[in-house]
């Protein structure tokens, strides 16, 4: 068995991986609230030893020497992977519907098709209704949505849209310059940041969305900013660098072992014959 080229097909397969995930990261630098996606990469050997103790390797079954087979060719492979949750630069813009959370693991909460998501991407616009939605549609929940199922509505006299650092939202009365009270944004921290699920759109699915509850003094909210992705481009790009020369050493290591090597035993075995 030619074990070196099976572990050389393993590391491959793992880079290839891992130029997904750069890829990702890359494509997704300039978008607003975006968290870095990082994997790790381990080995058979690695696993033996940190499962040793459970596995059934005492006796001389087929299954242990199969095992055992595997984690002596130490074959890289993807152990796990996390997301960077740590907070972006926030940007200063000039719209006041714009919004960022200057805490990690704190999310607006928006009401997708799907149910409710969270998101970190506070660019935020009025739709035709007057009600605050993100830049795909979804509308955006008050701190009371569990209660009231209402979104947060503004009138076409509200010429004066004002957010303190928790999220309460002022509108200005009608041919006044005073302030009142409307709606609250929903600012939640999930209890476990890792049962955070990754879709499309820049949002994040919780398995269960019940146990949301709205974090009444954040500190958190800066109106008039956006956050942008905490992806560090240089990084990335030396990573991809990395990625491809290694994608690289593997292949001509798969190249001499199905041609040097062979080429090499099948001379060695015409002479003897």
């Amino acid at each position: 068995m030619q074990t070196g080229y099976y572990s050389s097909a393993a590391g491959m397969v793992t880079q290839f991986n891992r130029l997904d995930t750069i890829a990702n990261n890359l494509a997704n630098v300039n978008t607003n609230g975006f968290k870095e996606d990082q994997l790790i990469v381990g080995d058979f050997m690695r696993l033996y030893k940190e499962a040793r103790d459970e596995l059934p390797n005492s006796d001389n079954s087929k299954e242990s020497a199969a095992f055992l087979n595997r984690t002596m060719t130490r074959a890289p492979q993807i152990v796990d992977s996390y997301t960077d949750y740590s907070v972006g630069n926030m940007q200063k813009s000039s719209n006041s519907l714009d919004f960022a959370l200057s805490r990690e693991g704190l999310f607006f909460a928006v009401k997708t098709p799907e149910g409710i998501r969270l998101t970190r991407d506070g660019a935020f616009t009025l739709n035709d209704e007057g009600k605050l939605v993100t830049k795909q549609g979804y509308e955006v929940l008050p701190s009371d949505y569990q209660k009231s199922k209402e979104g947060i509505s503004f009138a076409t006299m509200d010429s004066v849209i004002e957010v303190d650092k928790n999220g309460q939202i002022f509108t200005n009365v009608p041919n006044n310059l005073s302030l009142v009270e409307n709606k609250k944004l929903f600012i939640a921290q999930p209890e476990n940041i890792k049962d955070l699920i990754k879709e499309g759109d820049n949002l994040y699915k919780l398995p269960d969305t019940d146990s949301l509850t709205n974090i009444e003094q954040s500190g958190a909210v800066r109106q008039g900013f956006v956050e942008k992705s905490n992806v560090n481009a240089v990084k990335m790009m030396t990573q991809l660098i990395e990625t491809n020369r290694l994608v690289g050493m593997y292949q001509k290591v798969m190249d001499a072992q199905m041609n040097d090597m062979n080429r090499d035993a099948i001379e060695k075995l015409a002479k003897k014959a």
